[in-house]
């Protein structure tokens, strides 16, 4: 089965305060854009070495396939579906990492969607979402993708009407490859909603 996980951008991004956990609050407008990563996944009969033969293609990830979120999707369902088989994915990287566009995310988004569908879990919307929350502050959107107004660590979704359609996007990347952690880093926040 193959998906095509898109990425998102945001509609201006107001971050509040730093939150006791380390994490950040803030206020923006996710939007989805189809510009997307090619993921496919089978079940692997021949049981190569481990539950998840991970391949990929296209732009570099860094870090070890381990550590991959697609990957850590699978892991994180299979503790709670141990009659999950062993899986071949591949990702054919398209969306640039460290870029803002959340592309990782909705890699692990829709692996999770995908085992759901593909191995008939019926796992609800919302069982979903907490599933993707543990993966990563942004990834419930991509289980909804649909635009929404975030809050809390940008878990917190609410629908909105905003339509681009009609609009032509235009994503420049400079090639700088940004780490989430790294560019929240040095923010100091303002206290002051923009609501």
């Amino acid at each position: 089965m193959i998906v095509f996980p898109n990425c998102k951008i945001n509609l201006g991004l107001h971050i509040l305060r730093k939150r006791a956990d380390g994490y950040h609050d803030l206020e923006t407008v996710f939007y989805p854009v189809r510009f997307t990563d090619i993921l496919e996944l089978i079940p692997d009969r021949e049981t190569s070495g481990g539950p998840v033969h991970y391949s990929q293609t296209g732009l570099q990830i860094q870090g070890e396939a381990a550590d991959n979120l697609c990957v850590k999707a699978y892991h994180l369902l299979k503790k709670d579906f141990p009659e999950l088989p062993p899986v071949k994915m591949h990702l054919h990287k398209v969306i640039p990492t460290g870029a803002g566009l959340g592309g990782g995310s909705s890699d692990a988004a829709f692996t999770i969607r995908l085992l759901n569908d593909y191995f008939k879990l019926g796992l609800s919307k919302e069982q979903l979402l907490q599933y993707a929350l543990v993966l990563g502050s942004d990834c419930p959107f991509f289980i909804l993708n649909k635009p929404a107004f975030a809050t809390g660590r940008g878990e917190l979704l609410e629908p909105v009407t905003t339509d681009l359609t009609g609009y032509t996007l235009v994503i420049v990347n400079p090639g700088i490859h940004v780490p989430t952690a790294k560019a929240f880093a040095g923010i100091r926040p303002d206290r002051k909603s923009v609501v």
